[in-house]
């Protein structure tokens, strides 16, 4: 019986995450069953994208059910796809979320269309794939059942590629957001190699500056706080100055400082303060760093 693993974006107020569990017990009763997160933002594909990159491989190899699925009714497919390296079976909607950790393990060797899965729950319904399509059909995969049985083949060459943001690097680096954690900390598009490239060390002062995007638009992020840290003032788009530091305590109690987190992404935060607050930014939103 192969374990399996959830993500999703559909948060725990609701039912959504515990009728996973519920079908998946139904259908394969000794499959152990891990959440590796529920907060997804909503609609988020490239920040879902980015968490099961990370997760997966510190979770045993198993069946893996990711669902971020903005596209859900319409057109888009739905799919399971073996992984080349340890068979990691992967479910979810055909958008790109799931190739990014794919390739964590040398890509997609075999992929099916579970959209018509003989193993999918009647009626489907247009707006609950995860627990009409995905959960039952991960179910069944870690009861032992074959990926060829669960759909129709597809060649992995058609599956909906994801393009993640890539950073603008000369003199400075320009990054777009690419999550913001549940403790107000901003990862970016971007890695230790691109700050490196415009001469940032660590140990240096870097000169953080917000750029115009999704966050000056009505409905965008809350306006941005005050700090009286290293940036010597308000932050918003002024920006601010941050310490290149490899932990938080490089930095005293809510001052600033960029690092490179646990999943290798530059980061900016505030030593047990929330950035993203101060600074008003929120996922898609650029970022320049710069020394200061």
């Amino acid at each position: 019986m192969r374990p399996v693993t959830l993500l999703t974006d559909y948060g725990t107020t609701d039912e959504f995450a515990g009728v996973l569990h519920a079908v998946i017990a139904r259908i394969a009763p000794d499959a152990r069953v891990v959440d590796l997160g529920h907060g997804i933002p909503r609609h988020d594909v490239v920040a879902g994208a980015l968490v099961l990159e990370r997760t997966l491989p510190y979770a045993p190899a198993g069946v893996h059910v990711a669902v971020v699925d903005p596209g859900v009714g319409g057109p888009r497919r739905a799919i399971a796809l073996r992984t080349a390296a340890e068979d990691r079976l992967l479910v979810g909607p055909d958008n790109g979320l799931l190739l990014p950790a794919a390739a964590r393990f040398g890509g997609v060797a075999e992929a099916v269309e579970i959209s018509a899965s003989p193993w999918r729950l009647e009626p489907v319904s247009a707006t609950f794939h995860g627990r009409d399509l995905f959960a039952p059909v991960a179910a069944r995969l870690a009861a032992g059942a074959r990926l060829a049985d669960a759909g129709t083949p597809l060649d992995a060459d058609d599956l909906v590629a994801l393009e993640l943001p890539r950073p603008e690097v000369g003199e400075t680096v320009v990054a777009a957001v690419a999550r913001v954690d549940g403790f107000g900390n901003i990862a970016l598009h971007a890695h230790a190699d691109d700050l490196a490239a415009c001469g940032l060390r660590t140990g240096d002062d870097v000169r953080v500056r917000p750029l115009p995007g999704a966050s000056d638009e009505p409905g965008g992020s809350s306006e941005p706080g005050a700090s009286s840290g290293r940036a010597g003032g308000a932050i918003g788009r002024a920006g601010l100055v941050a310490r290149y530091g490899r932990t938080f305590a490089d930095v005293a109690l809510g001052e600033p400082l960029v690092l490179v987190d646990s999943g290798g992404l530059v980061q900016i935060a505030l030593n047990t303060g929330d950035a993203a607050a101060a600074l008003g930014l929120a996922p898609g939103d650029r970022v320049e760093l710069a020394p200061a």
